[in-house]
């Protein structure tokens, strides 16, 4: 049961009745005995809530950034009209809209409630319950009862990096020889042989092949082909700091703070997420160069293990795969990282680690045990920077600027020290601002392709 404003609103009438009654006790209890008397009407009268019934559909995927609808088929079985006010109950990060809807519903009849959902985090949003407000013939007081009627949207990264594909794809072409260029793409495994034209290398060369034709002939070359990529997310604590400008705005109001000021914005997206935006950005290309790329998550335990997609299916299957991973609040176990990675790639591949190049995380977990990977495995390591650091380190206007700078200066250095030590082991390090990572990540495996290291 519930009492509307309605029913507020005669209460209070009530009261001026009996503040100029001559009799305030008879007609308190006149007042009292109609209201619940109207009441009482409404709650027989009102349609049953119990008895309905409710039907989901619509879509079970969205990109962050993007909306979806999902549509609630409200069914009404009861002998009476529900008439009042449905509220479909979803996680506020699922951004469901609108929160309450009107209902009315005669006997035996559906209808049919659209929710628009624009999501503002990634993951999985569920419907939490419908709750159903029936109202009386009066509008004093109403029916009211919660349903289960459960529905999942999967939020999927949005995949930001996608319009820096094109042109390292144009690149990846020049490296194969199918890019319409003056100089033929060079590589490090054979592909076919062809009479030699004036221009060519010298070292280029088939003398056996020459021999036999009686003509000078020369080798061609193409990329590697059909080598493992392993990318490797750690999802430990480091991963949840949130770094650079929010690339996706939020959906609805400008959220309020305590004294209805606009509330301060959160700061951009976490480090995981730049990290599955490298990535996907990252496994498209290795995909088109004709290489097999498998995904590993994990920070403690593994989280997410994705291996043999097919070309046509990797980045769905990508996705799906990164949506629901968290950044979990422990420290991420290095050496149970280094060990699972191992039992999982028996054969040389590169393995790419996207983590946060935070010097005393490394120092204590990953460096001991590097040496075990960088033997068997070409590594890279990639970490995203914080922009803000950088603005800081610039500041020099006030004496707390000077003392931020400070802190700032030495924050970079002890960076670019453990960057230092890793290259020193062997390690390929790739270290850039969150809209930057994804780019970066992709010119240097084009570089080691170009080079033969994979």
């Amino acid at each position: 049961m519930a009492l509307t404003g309605r029913a507020g609103l005669v209460a209070a009438l009530g009261i001026v009745v009996v503040l100029f009654a001559p009799q305030p006790g008879p007609a308190l209890a006149g007042v009292c005995l109609l209201l619940a008397a109207g009441i009482l009407v409404d709650l027989t009268l009102a349609g049953a809530v119990r008895p309905l019934r409710f039907h989901r559909s619509g879509e079970r995927l969205v990109r962050l950034g993007e909306s979806t609808t999902v549509e609630l088929t409200v069914e009404n079985p009861g002998g009476r009209r529900v008439r009042g006010v449905l509220r479909d109950a979803w996680q506020p990060s699922a951004g469901a809209a609108p929160r309450e809807a009107p209902l009315d519903v005669p006997a035996g009849e559906r209808r049919k409630v659209v929710v628009t959902l624009t999501p503002t985090r990634r993951g999985d949003r569920e419907s939490v319950a419908v709750a159903v407000r029936s109202l009386g013939p009066l509008g004093l007081a109403a029916r009211q009862g919660g349903h289960r009627s459960p529905w999942t949207v999967r939020v999927l990264p949005p995949f930001l990096s996608r319009k820096h594909l094109p042109a390292r794809l144009a690149r990846l072409r020049e490296l194969d020889g199918r890019h319409p260029a003056l100089v033929r793409g060079q590589g490090t495994e054979f592909d076919s042989l062809r009479e030699y034209v004036a221009g060519d290398d010298v070292r280029s060369i088939d003398w056996r092949a020459t021999a036999r034709r009686h003509d000078v002939v020369v080798r061609t070359w193409r990329p590697e082909r059909d080598r493992r990529v392993l990318i490797v997310l750690d999802t430990g604590r480091t991963s949840a700091g949130r770094v650079g400008a929010a690339p996706i705005p939020l959906a609805g109001a400008v959220p309020k703070g305590p004294a209805g000021q606009p509330a301060r914005p959160e700061p951009g997206w976490p480090r995981l997420d730049w990290s599955m935006d490298a990535a996907l950005l990252l496994a498209a290309l290795a995909a088109r160069a004709g290489d097999r790329v498998d995904l590993l998550a994990y920070d403690r335990s593994v989280r997410t293990w994705l291996s043999g997609a097919s070309r046509t299916e990797l980045l769905s299957s990508l996705v799906n795969a990164m949506a629901p991973i968290e950044a979990e609040l422990v420290e991420a176990d290095a050496q149970g990282m280094v060990a699972a990675i191992l039992a999982r790639a028996k054969r040389r591949c590169l393995v790419v680690l996207l983590t946060d190049l935070n010097a005393a995380a490394m120092d204590e977990g990953l460096m001991p045990v590097l040496p075990q990977l960088s033997a068997r495995h070409l590594v890279l390591v990639a970490g995203v920077s914080d922009p803000r650091v950088a603005a800081m380190a610039a500041g020099r206007g006030t004496a707390e600027e000077v003392y931020d700078a400070a802190a700032a200066e030495h924050a970079r250095l002890e960076r670019r020290r453990i960057t230092a030590r890793l290259r020193r082991h062997g390690v390929e390090v790739v270290d850039a601002p969150p809209d930057d990572l994804a780019p970066a990540l992709a010119d240097h495996y084009l570089a080691l392709k170009a080079a033969g290291r994979l």
